[in-house]
């Protein structure tokens, strides 16, 4: 897969992922992108020491369920790591 296409298929699968989990995620689309990304690569690191498959090409249905699932794990870490922004700190 070209890089293109992997800035692509991230920007896709975070911005499904924001979209499968509940409530409302801070950041616009460059922090989509990041998380995106990362989660791709962690979906495709996870697929190959799991299931013994990796991202392969934009139309595979395993790497856009690999990247979707990775960017779900990488945005509740984000989310963890940044809280929430209605709360009160004092």
């Amino acid at each position: 897969m070209s890089f293109l296409g992997f800035l692509l298929l991230g920007l896709i699968a975070g911005a499904i992922a924001k979209l499968i989990l509940p409530g409302r995620q801070g950041g616009g689309w460059f922090v989509t992108l990041l998380l995106g990304v990362v989660g791709a690569l962690l979906g495709g690191w996870l697929g190959s020491v799991i299931f013994g498959v990796g991202i392969e090409g934009f139309f595979n249905l395993s790497s856009w369920l690999l990247a979707i699932g990775g960017a779900i794990i990488v945005l509740l870490i984000y989310g963890l790591i940044v809280g929430r922004g209605d709360r009160v700190r004092g």
